[in-house]
């Protein structure tokens, strides 16, 4: 049987239907803390829970489209700014019992952007709020969502070991002071900062300067900081650890 004798004997029906959705863990510092957009579903199934901002793949687009698309539903985010949020695939998730209405599987992308807007729930929801990580405890959760936010997080805090994606988190220009809260409010440990500042420094292509300085000095009077963009390094060398791995290591 050629090719197209097969696909003229082809029969979908003989097979059983499988959907495929993606979910966005979408990941932001406001007020110091960092933050996770949830929305709260408004229909069965789970009513009533929170859950990461996703839904069906459309016929025409691919994953990553699905995932942007989701991500701009529930922001408002569109142009130049959604461009300018790191998106990558996460994991994919498909226990046969992960959703009570059919075989579904979820193909969760991380994402995370310095900034993001309120969000404004969709017409399936009744609400969504950025919501710091430390409060996740107290909602309930819809479908496997806890694990995958887990493994979002997980990603994130080792992705800022070896890689410069903490950038990302940031405006265009900054100080290593602010890159430092990154790391710190993301890791959940303070970091000593002298030494984070030669770290950084010492990391061929994680940052350059600008040139230009903060117009004003420090809290306390001090001088003004020095302003950095992102360098062209796509992998730390030598890796920046968490404190807890690094006296692991030690």
């Amino acid at each position: 049987m050629n090719e197209q004798e097969y696909l003229a004997a082809y029969d979908p029906r003989a097979y059983p239907a499988v959907a495929v959705t993606v979910d966005v863990v979408a990941l932001t510092i406001r007020e110091g803390a960092l933050h996770l957009l949830l929305v709260r579903r408004g229909e069965p199934p789970f009513a009533g829970h929170w859950a990461l901002p996703g839904g069906f793949v459309h016929p025409d687009e691919d994953l990553a489209a699905g995932a942007r698309r989701e991500l701009a539903e529930e922001t408002g985010l569109g142009g130049e700014r959604l461009r300018r949020v790191h998106l990558e695939q996460l994991a994919s998730y498909g226990a046969p019992d992960r959703d009570p209405r059919m075989r579904i599987i979820s193909v969760a992308h991380l994402a995370f952007a310095p900034d993001l807007p309120d969000p404004a729930a969709g017409s399936d929801a009744d609400d969504a709020a950025w919501l710091p990580v430390t409060a996740l405890a107290s909602r309930q959760l819809a479908f496997d969502h806890a694990r995958i936010i887990d493994d979002g997080l997980d990603r994130a805090r080792s992705k800022l070991e070896y890689t410069p994606l903490a950038t990302r988190f940031l405006d265009p220009e900054f100080t290593v002071t602010e890159l430092r809260g990154v790391y710190e409010t993301v890791w959940g440990h303070p970091l000593h900062a002298g030494n984070f500042h030669r770290k950084v420094l010492s990391v061929p292509g994680f940052v350059e300067s600008t040139g230009a300085s903060t117009e004003r000095g420090g809290p306390r009077g001090g001088p003004r900081a020095k302003l950095y963009r992102a360098g062209d390094a796509q992998l730390l060398h030598p890796a920046l650890l968490r404190p807890a791995r690094e006296e692991t290591i030690r």
